[in-house]
């Protein structure tokens, strides 16, 4: 189906195709140079010690795992209100997740509140998701993980470069992890990376991306080493120069981008204030946010109701989402069922808007005119 007004609209241009070709040009277009350029860079931006680029976010979340010392049998806590490679990641390592609640309809990250209350002699790590890019209440949660010795793994998927008071997420935790999905605020089409401050961490984490080696093919075909050692059990999960040079590209569009974003944000906040039957989460959040997605949340309401004014709208040519269907509620994760009635409340009733920062007044004053207009009927 084609929309007036997508969910989403990539942005790339010229100047990714231009990098692209460059490094197909260059004759090395596996882990090389552009891929430590992407790393250094990236983590400058964010003020980290270390980056390790990799093939996607859902490897980094494993990875960030290993790292912390997740085993089998261990419990890491979990939000439910996540896309599912965030639980995935703790399923890989034979540990079983603990979902915790969100915190408020206007506040959609992991509640600190049900952390504490479902910790156990097993917990061994909390992942939070920053979700929308707006950042979980670091402070109490970090103060949890102290008091109860765990680690903390955040998934900042939706965060480049947003802040909590004043510190970049991603940097609060023990590991952090982006995404650069083709939907993601950087798109590579496929990548990721992961980043700490802790140089054994970073070490680890560069020898389990390449199968444990301890040189990889950049390296030696520069001559800086002509033999190599398989020391750790590793994983194929690195991330090639032909995607590096295009996140490259990304980071720097991504200032510009995010700041188009916060226009947009703003604009929809003013002209959806005036509804009463919804919520809009984060409403009064004044962080620096990179604005990844744009949620409301409906009153007094039910899937059914949330359904059909997707499809209200839908008619209207205006794409939505849902984020997420709630992960403790899937199938595979039947055995970890628990009740989070907010979780389960919201993810009902939440649609996700059109975000990007290509869009313009005009578009969000169609899609908040629909909206009146479909809630209206």
């Amino acid at each position: 189906m084609s929309y007036k007004i997508p969910l989403f609209d990539l942005n790339f241009d010229e100047n990714e195709e231009r990098a692209v070709v460059d490094v197909i040009r260059s004759k090395w277009i596996s882990t090389g140079p552009k891929t430590a350029e992407f790393e250094v860079k990236f983590a400058n931006m964010l003020g980290a010690g270390y980056a390790v680029a990799l093939a996607n976010c859902t490897v980094a979340l494993h990875l960030a795992l290993k790292l912390v010392g997740v085993e089998s049998g261990d419990e890491v806590i979990c939000p439910s209100l996540t896309f599912v490679a965030t639980v995935n990641a703790i399923r890989y390592m034979e540990a079983t997740p603990v979902f915790a609640d969100v915190t408020s309809m206007s506040d959609l990250t992991i509640s600190p509140q049900d952390i504490e209350a479902k910790i156990t002699a097993k917990t061994k790590a909390i992942i939070v998701m920053h979700y929308g890019g707006f950042a979980c209440d670091m402070d109490q949660i970090m103060a949890i993980a102290k008091k109860y010795n765990l680690k903390v793994v955040e998934d900042a998927c939706h965060g480049p470069l947003s802040e909590y008071k004043g510190r970049k997420l991603g940097t609060i935790g023990d590991v952090g992890c982006f995404s650069f999905f083709s939907n993601k605020n950087i798109s590579t089409g496929e990548g990721g990376m992961l980043i700490t401050n802790s140089s054994e961490y970073y070490a680890k984490a560069k020898l389990l991306r390449s199968h444990g080696m301890t040189s990889m093919s950049f390296e030696r075909a520069k001559g800086h080493s002509t033999e190599y050692d398989v020391i750790e059990l590793g994983y194929n999960y690195r991330m090639d120069d032909i995607h590096a040079a295009i996140g490259i590209v990304q980071l720097d569009k991504i200032e510009e981008d995010l700041a188009k974003r916060a226009i947009h944000r703003k604009n929809y906040i003013n002209k959806l204030s005036d509804i009463s039957s919804i919520v809009i989460p984060f409403k009064d959040y004044t962080a620096f946010s990179s604005n990844y997605i744009m949620t409301i949340v409906l009153k007094d309401s039910e899937s059914d109701k949330r359904n059909k004014v997707r499809e209200a709208l839908a008619e209207k040519g205006i794409q939505t989402s849902i984020h997420y269907p709630p992960a403790h509620r899937f199938s595979i994760y039947e055995k970890n069922f628990t009740e989070l009635p907010l979780t389960d409340y919201v993810a009902d009733n939440l649609i996700t808007l059109p975000m990007y920062s290509k869009m313009t007044e005009e578009s969000i004053d169609y899609i908040v005119a629909s909206i009146k207009q479909v809630l209206c009927a």
